[in-house]
């Protein structure tokens, strides 16, 4: 086996976004400052009135209180999303959506629909059982629509619904843990900041993530399906879901008001065990997918079986970027990166063209990006990255191969 890797040759931001079919440079900078200018426009409202209700001081301690949630959640779903990375741009849409746009939304309606049926105030436990639920679950649901319908190539699946619902709902939860928090330091102080600190943050940090997932799975079901029946009906029965979870839970919490931590641990916690469960079986039937798609690329010589083993395996991805790095420094490493980013979209891009969506442009795309994993692969062939291999793509005994960055 040769050792050491050829010239690295790694693609260009422009080259990238071409084969991403991402939209020209001056058309996203318009968008971003439109977008820009709205979510700061729902911010300032959204604060203006936490300030308003709680003051300054509680506004504060609210803000920097919970965004300690931020670093609970968000690194979930960053990891949810290693495989096949969504765009930094859309990412952040999806949580400033949920934490500016929803929240503002969300505040109107509920109050709206607590006058309608004749309550008052957001914290009324009517309001927070028949109100919340729907008006909140479609807030933040109306952005995965918006993905689906603009911006539908970037939803490959229901683990991109899920990413995509999971960051909204964390930017939307983030906002709310300020109101209470706020609420909580105007009303009782220190110890009302340390008690619903405790509860909203420490306790159930994940709330909103395992309702607005279920949203997610529905989107995400839709945009990789055929039939006017499969694309509009699993959406709806994704957002019932998270509206009858949310209504479960939000009952709950007015109804266990002596016996509140016996119900969490009973209740709450196996629901957060289940929730667990699904993101962890989710990333494994995605790393399949992508082993079962790039396989196809096998027999027409474009890769090896120990290619597509190492794509389809976190651990073995790791790996090869720890060699990467260690033979041929950072611009080696960054080389293996787009090599593992765009082998994941080209087998997403396969199962749309195993689908049956065979557009000349998606066709046109693939064989663009064929060319450009071809490239960047070359670096790696016949070095001993891949020794752990034989020519099948199944494992050899460790005890027979050289040690581990041997060149």
């Amino acid at each position: 086996m040769g050792g050491k890797p050829d010239l690295v040759q790694t693609l260009s931001r422009a080259e990238l976004a071409a084969l991403n079919g991402r939209r020209p440079l001056l058309r996203r900078i318009l968008s971003w400052g439109g977008a820009a200018v709205l979510f700061g426009l729902f911010a300032a409202i959204m604060l203006g009135a936490v300030r308003a209700q709680s003051g300054l001081t509680a506004t504060v301690l609210g803000l920097a209180s919970a965004s300690v949630v931020l670093g609970i959640v968000v690194p979930v779903f960053l990891w949810l999303d290693r495989f096949e990375p969504e765009p930094p741009g859309m990412l952040l849409f999806a949580f400033l959506w949920g934490a500016v746009v929803a929240t503002v939304l969300a505040a109107f309606f509920n109050d709206l629909g607590g006058y309608l049926i004749g309550v008052t105030g957001q914290n009324d436990p009517t309001v927070a059982v028949l109100v919340a639920p729907p008006v909140e679950e479609t807030v933040k649901g109306l952005v995965l629509v918006l993905l689906l319908v603009f911006r539908r190539k970037e939803i490959d699946g229901i683990v991109d619904g899920m990413v995509y619902a999971g960051l909204c709902a964390a930017g939307f939860a983030f906002v709310e843990d300020i109101v209470y928090l706020a609420g909580g330091y105007a009303e009782s102080g220190e110890e009302g900041l340390l008690g619903t600190f405790v509860v909203r943050v420490l306790m159930s940090p994940f709330a909103h993530p395992m309702f607005t997932i279920c949203t997610g799975i529905g989107i995400g079901i839709a945009a990789t399906s055929r039939g006017l029946l499969m694309r509009t009906l699993p959406p709806i029965i994704g957002w019932v879901c998270a509206v009858v979870l949310h209504t479960g839970w939000n009952a709950l919490a007015v109804l266990a008001q002596e016996g509140w931590l016996l119900t969490y641990v009973l209740v709450q916690v196996p629901l957060f065990c289940g929730f667990l469960a699904l993101l962890w079986t989710a990333r494994r039937r995605e790393a399949a997918k992508i082993g079962q798609e790039l396989s196809g690329y096998i027999d027409t010589g474009w890769l090896s079986p120990a290619e597509v083993r190492m794509l389809a395996s976190m651990k073995e991805r790791r790996y090869a970027r720890a060699w990467a790095k260690a033979h041929g420094g950072a611009p080696l490493l960054k080389q293996m990166v787009q090599f593992q980013d765009i082998s994941s979209e080209l087998a997403m891009l396969r199962a749309r063209l195993v689908r049956g969506d065979r557009s000349a442009a998606l066709q046109e795309r693939e064989h663009r990006m064929l060319a450009a994993m071809w490239m960047l692969r070359r670096p790696f062939l016949d070095t001993p990255l891949y020794r752990y291999y034989d020519w099948t793509g199944t494992a050899n005994n460790r005890a027979n191969q050289p040690a581990r960055h041997q060149v």
